[in-house]
């Protein structure tokens, strides 16, 4: 009979399955975030893009001199 101090080989095998089951909860949020982050990104350049064609159209509506906003509404 040997007592090294260590636990029984059993407890470690137990404590390995209960890391492995933490990694793959950590990966499966990690690939969670990331989809997400993938959307947001692809929003953000759909909105930029957008913003752009505005100020675009803007500007060309201000180069003729023309007016996008409308008068105020005449008084009473």
């Amino acid at each position: 009979m040997h007592d090294s101090g260590e636990p029984p080989l059993s407890s470690h095998d137990a404590r390995l399955e209960m890391l492995e089951t933490k990694v793959a909860f950590q990966e499966d949020t990690i690939q969670q975030l990331n989809d997400a982050l993938v959307r947001q990104q692809a929003r953000i350049d759909q909105l930029q893009g957008m913003l752009m064609m505005l100020a675009d159209q803007l500007q060309s509506g201000q180069d003729e001199g023309t007016q996008m906003i409308e008068p105020p509404p005449p008084h009473y």
